[in-house]
């Protein structure tokens, strides 16, 4: 008999301290901050500011934010106190591909 076993990976996870890394699609995005829908069901709004550095997986030379739909990774802190997310890096793969050139 062949057992096979599987393994579903958290979406927010705690790192060292007060790292984490949330993962999944963006629902909602604007200049302050991202909403971030998991796998596992629950929505997670993570805070943004200028220092928040965005990384591309398509084009690694972009510095435009994702947009709605993109599969997300986001390296955040929580404030132990307010505990509220912040981002500090946000790792993106873009849904559309882009355009090839002409």
């Amino acid at each position: 008999m062949i057992l096979l076993a599987t393994c579903v990976l958290p979406t927010i996870v705690i790192a060292a301290g007060t790292d984490l890394h949330v993962l999944g699609i963006v629902t909602a995005v604007d200049a302050t901050h991202i909403d971030v829908k998991t796998a596992k069901g629950p929505t997670v709004s993570v805070l943004l500011n200028k220092q928040v550095k965005f990384k591309n997986k398509n084009n690694p030379k972009s510095i435009d934010p994702p947009t709605v739909g993109d599969r997300v990774i986001i390296e955040a802190t929580k404030d132990d106190k307010t505990k509220k997310v912040s981002a500090t890096v946000v790792h993106y793969s873009p849904v559309k591909a882009a355009s090839p050139p002409q």
